[in-house]
């Protein structure tokens, strides 16, 4: 471990399963049952079964949309579509959609918790840059990050939903590296997905560590 961290100026973590442990259910009809009564208060009336028959529909088109090997989308876009087809009574859809989104998030939500391990690391390298790559949504993920409040330990936070692709995207790393103003080389990623966060980070030139390994070192 601490030969990997020779000549290491800063660290990227990736974000869900790495730093955060969470679960979601977006097939339970418990959580679109949920969302529906909320958007009901909002002024907005669709079914349960039909939002999430919508949901699933327009986050395919998104998909399609944004096209590329791994294509990202805005979620909050999702459900400012919904909110206007079966608002009632008008509303700021921008608004109402990010807000709906963080709704449907919330009762999504299953289990969710900080790692305790993967909080000790970023204590132990507090006094290097360090930045988050995720395939995520911001307009609910970075309000989880805060909750938890690991936003301190990190310069910045990159959310696939910002980049319209997703990782393994090398663009995602390209871009971590560029905030961090530091070469690949210089650099070592953490995560917990050979696939998403490892292998193409090697590819790249940097050092990369499966998280389960990197807590090795404490």
């Amino acid at each position: 471990m601490f030969e990997v961290l020779k000549g290491i100026k800063g660290l990227l973590f990736d974000c869900y399963q790495t730093l955060i442990d969470i679960s979601t259910d977006e097939e339970s009809l418990s959580t679109y049952e949920s969302c529906s009564s909320w958007l009901r208060s909002h002024g907005i009336e669709i079914t349960p079964q039909d939002l999430k028959n919508e949901y699933k529909w327009r986050c395919d088109v998104e998909l399609r949309y944004a096209g590329g090997l791994f294509p990202e989308f805005k979620v909050e876009n999702v459900f400012r579509q919904i909110c206007r087809q079966h608002s009632f009574n008008g509303c700021d859809y921008d608004e109402v959609g990010k807000d709906a989104s963080r709704a449907f998030r919330s009762a999504s939500l299953r289990r969710f918790k900080s790692i305790p391990k993967s909080v000790d690391l970023l204590e132990m390298f507090s006094n290097l840059p360090m930045g988050i790559i995720s395939n995520g949504q911001r307009v609910y993920s970075e309000d989880e990050v805060n909750r938890l409040r690991l936003s301190s330990y990190f310069r910045f936070i990159i959310f696939s939903s910002d980049m319209g692709f997703r990782k393994p995207d090398y663009r995602i790393f390209h871009e971590g590296a560029r905030r961090l103003a530091m070469k690949p080389e210089e650099i070592i990623l953490i995560g917990d997905s050979w696939d998403a966060d490892i292998n193409p980070a090697r590819a790249l030139g940097m050092k990369a560590m499966h998280v389960q390994e990197a807590w090795g070192v404490l």
